[in-house]
């Protein structure tokens, strides 16, 4: 068994370097969930939070930044407030080489928040928001000329996208 004191974190997880598993101790941890709590905490609150000084804070959040650990920081906008309450999976299989053309198009989507290439039969997975029932017609009349779609309509999240959590470590044995 392996635990978090007894192996280090890039033998368990070899795609991490060993500077991330340094920025990554438990204050690198703390300043993540802080962050993705709030990112417009100020470097002074962070540090109280982490227990750092202000200027180590920043510090932490420059390296982090470097490192590619920490890749931006963005509000999050309610999609009902704006006028989209409707939200859905698009999952959509697509037949021989449409699949730069469906690339193509769904980055000019809009309504499309995610698309994620995925194995199985399904080719893509599209988180999608929407004004109506009559918008997802449409959506889905522009992407039934490249493969055939399937929608589920979200009714309720009840984790609605939370941040990178520090988990338990996966055991060497992989059972």
């Amino acid at each position: 068994m392996c635990f978090a004191k007894l192996c280090p974190l890039t033998k368990v997880f070899p795609r991490m370097s060993t500077e991330n598993e340094r920025l990554l101790d438990t204050t690198g941890w703390r300043i993540l969930e802080e962050l993705q709590g709030n990112a417009r905490l100020t470097h002074k609150e962070l540090g109280r939070r982490v227990n750092l000084s202000a200027p180590a804070a920043a510090e932490r959040m420059r390296r982090m930044e470097e490192a590619g650990i920490i890749t931006g920081y963005r509000a999050q906008v309610d999609p009902e407030k704006v006028g989209l309450p409707l939200a859905a999976f698009v999952r959509i299989e697509v037949p021989g080489a449409n699949h730069k053309k469906v690339e193509a198009l769904v980055v000019e989507l809009p309504e499309v928040l995610e698309c994620h290439r995925a194995t199985g039969t399904d080719c893509y997975v599209m988180k999608v928001v929407l004004a109506s029932m009559e918008h997802l017609q449409k959506l889905l009349d522009k992407l039934v000329l490249w493969g055939s779609p399937v929608t589920s309509i979200v009714i309720s999240s009840p984790v609605p996208g939370r941040g990178i959590q520090r988990g338990p470590i996966p055991p060497e044995d992989g059972g």
